[in-house]
């Protein structure tokens, strides 16, 4: 086996800048007529995640549910403007999980809304 089939859990998570909680998305949903094959490369365009966060202090571990879609449009229309980006790049998915370099762009929405916190 090569470096290519070897994933590293490291890749998939981010953590906060405390170092006291552990995040790592999944993909639920996303819209597979909408594909972008432009010069970003090909992305795909994510509909709904599951949150997972993981206390590093106590190991308790918390799952969110959300619908990417649905804060991009309350966004758009209680302050008319949205910071997400829901175009994922095929290459940052593994697994169906999203790497952890693109993890603030998809809860920039959710964050500006104080749905989630940390």
């Amino acid at each position: 086996m090569g470096y290519e089939g070897y994933l590293s859990d490291r890749m998939l998570m981010s953590r906060d800048a405390l170092n006291r909680k552990q995040i790592k998305i999944k993909i639920i949903e996303e819209d597979e007529r909408s594909r972008d094959f432009s010069k970003n490369g090909d992305r795909v365009l994510i509909k709904k995640i599951l949150l997972i966060i993981q206390n590093l202090e106590t190991e308790e571990i918390e799952e969110i549910e959300l619908d990417i879609e649905a804060l991009e449009n309350r966004m758009k229309k209680e302050r008319l403007f949205t910071s997400s980006n829901r175009w994922v790049p095929r290459i940052d998915i593994k697994n169906n999980f999203v790497s952890g370099n693109r993890h603030i762009y998809l809860l920039s929405d959710a964050i500006a809304l104080d749905i989630v916190s940390f």
